[in-house]
């Protein structure tokens, strides 16, 4: 066979290849892979050269020592896509963009207290119901519909405030491809548990009266398939992740993602937006950071979050401090809590690149706005915290549930439960974030938050914050109408009315003042209480008007 006639042949295998290639392949790669189309972005230039190496691979064997204009560009295009890929990762080392990864989490501001930003809550806000426990729940109550729990699975739970009440929310997904294919018009609703009663979990099928159906989803496939959706609808050139199953206040459901993109080179991930999609008809409104709805509980996702921190911590010296000057870095695991305003907060510890059990404050970050504040008030990391709680009940085995931080009267304290072998919750834990040697446990939050101000009475100290913050409570005078003592678990804990409100009963411990264990019926007493809203209510501070306890004469001539 002549040259021409091999060369003819070349050409034409070429032309196929290359036609097979746009035609075919490459739009199946974009639909299944679904790369980020932006230049910042690792994976096109990286495309971009082995393309181009594959075209001056076929030209060479193809058309031998001729030249083509194709060939030509392809081997431009490969070069110069070595050359920049080099370039853009020298520009990405830590080594020489330090002050920018640093940067990256804004300006951390500095706090000696936190009362003010995160406001004390009361018995029935506090988050007893974590994750996995929430996660048993609901599929208990599927396994209860053996028709749906056949064709369906519960995804992953995230915690949120529907109506100003925290709950643990999830959506019904399709449990593999045949379900999916019997079932493309979607799923037939989510689970919501509450994340402070356990017994509050519902299967949510309808909203105003109209049947669910969860059609975008992570587990639906073809152009159902929630990441691909919004691929193919014009979000082909950002970075998004944190897919959040959320619901509005009227409990209409939707997909939250997380839009982001490469601040330094192919690194410094940031977030700047959401997309939200709604999950049953699959329309999508994109949103910044100031203008997304109220409902939406986080636009930064904890990876971004805690990353940005450890680089904030790392770099407080520069790149080059080898000897661990100052270095700071989060504690293992990070929390969600809720302040002022119904606004929430990354929650996480921080402390010395040692890892040691004491951190040296803790930070709250913004998830929506991502300011970040720095409380200097060391104490103990999370860890440390659970490890207490469990020692408090050692005997029982019980585990404890990673800790949620709240300000309980002023004080930083980790709330978590204590679950038995079968992932039960069996008691309710508080230990102080400053002193995890207080702790305080009980079958409730109840008995749970009284052990604890015990505890912290008992410590003697001067500035007993329990006492110094009975102001923003209330306070009242009267004569005791009854009074018993009763014995729980070793403490001694006493139970009166007063005159004025003969429907409340008021409890209190000898940690609580001396005065108590003197007290008489028919004694005129003060007190001071927090909450007044439940019929049993734990007084912060005691004083007995019937007793005076000053120092005689004949006192200071013993002493």
């Amino acid at each position: 066979m002549s040259e021409s006639k091999i060369a003819k042949f070349f050409s034409i295998v070429a032309k196929l290849l290359y036609g097979t290639f746009l035609l075919i392949i490459v739009p199946i790669y974009l639909y299944i892979n679904l790369p980020v189309i932006n230049m910042w972005f690792m994976g096109v230039p990286i495309g971009l050269f082995i393309i181009s190496v594959a075209i001056v691979v076929i030209e060479l064997r193809g058309l031998a020592t001729k030249k083509t204009l194709l060939l030509k560009i392809a081997s431009l295009v490969a070069a110069c896509m070595v050359i920049y890929i080099l370039v853009i990762s020298i520009a990405t080392w830590e080594g020489i963009r330090t002050s920018a990864y640093r940067n990256l989490i804004g300006e951390v501001a500095e706090k000696t207290t936190f009362s003010a930003d995160i406001t004390p809550v009361s018995n029935d806000q506090i988050r007893i119901v974590d994750q996995a426990v929430a996660h048993r729940l609901g599929e208990k109550v599927l396994g209860e519909k053996p028709a749906l729990g056949s064709q369906v699975e519960v995804g992953e739970f995230r915690i949120q405030k529907v109506k100003d009440k925290l709950y643990w929310v999830a959506p019904l997904l399709h449990s593999g491809f045949f379900k999916w294919f019997y079932k493309m018009g979607g799923t037939s609703g989510y689970v919501m548990v509450s994340a402070t009663n356990e017994r509050d979990v519902q299967l949510v099928t309808q909203v105003n009266g109209q049947d669910l159906k969860i059609k975008y989803q992570s587990e639906a496939y073809l152009n159902s398939y929630l990441p691909r959706h919004l691929y193919l609808h014009g979000y082909f050139s950002t970075g998004m992740m944190d897919y959040t199953f959320e619901v509005d206040d009227e409990l209409n459901p939707y997909w939250v993602v997380t839009l982001y993109t490469h601040r330094i080179g192919f690194s410094g991930v940031d977030a700047y937006g959401i997309a939200v999609v709604d999950a049953q008809t699959g329309e999508i409104k994109r949103y910044g950071i100031d203008d997304a709805p109220a409902w939406v509980d986080r636009i930064q996702p904890m990876e971004i979050v805690q990353e940005q921190l450890n680089y904030w911590g790392e770099f407080v010296n520069g790149y080059w401090n080898f000897s661990n000057l100052d270095k700071l870095t989060t504690t293992d695991g990070m929390s969600l809590v809720y302040g002022d305003d119904n606004q929430s907060y990354w929650y996480t510890g921080l402390t010395s690149v040692g890892r040691d059990q004491g951190t040296v404050g803790f930070i709250l970050v913004d998830t929506r706005t991502k300011k970040a504040t720095w409380y200097k008030q060391a104490g103990a990391t999370e860890q440390a915290a659970m490890n207490s709680a469990m020692g408090k009940v050692q005997e029982k085995g019980y585990q404890s549930s990673f800790p949620i931080m709240y300000n309980i009267n002023g004080v930083p304290t980790y709330v978590m439960s204590l679950k038995d072998r079968e992932g039960l919750i069996k008691m309710i834990a508080m230990v102080s974030v400053q002193d995890y040697s207080i702790v305080g446990v009980g079958n409730n939050l109840k008995e749970a938050l009284r052990s604890y101000k015990d505890g912290y009475n008992i410590t003697g100290n001067n500035n007993n914050q329990f006492n110094n913050n009975a102001s923003i409570g209330f306070g009242l005078t009267g004569r005791v109408t009854r009074i018993s003592e009763d014995v729980t678990r070793g403490n001694s804990y006493y139970y009166f009315t007063i005159d004025k409100v003969p429907n409340k009963i008021f409890v209190g411990s000898s940690s609580v003042s001396n005065e108590l264990p003197l007290t008489n019926a028919n004694d005129l007493v003060k007190i001071w209480y927090e909450d007044s809203r439940t019929q049993l209510i734990d007084i912060s501070q005691f004083d007995n008007q019937e007793i005076k306890t000053t120092v005689t004469d004949e006192m200071e001539l013993v002493q």
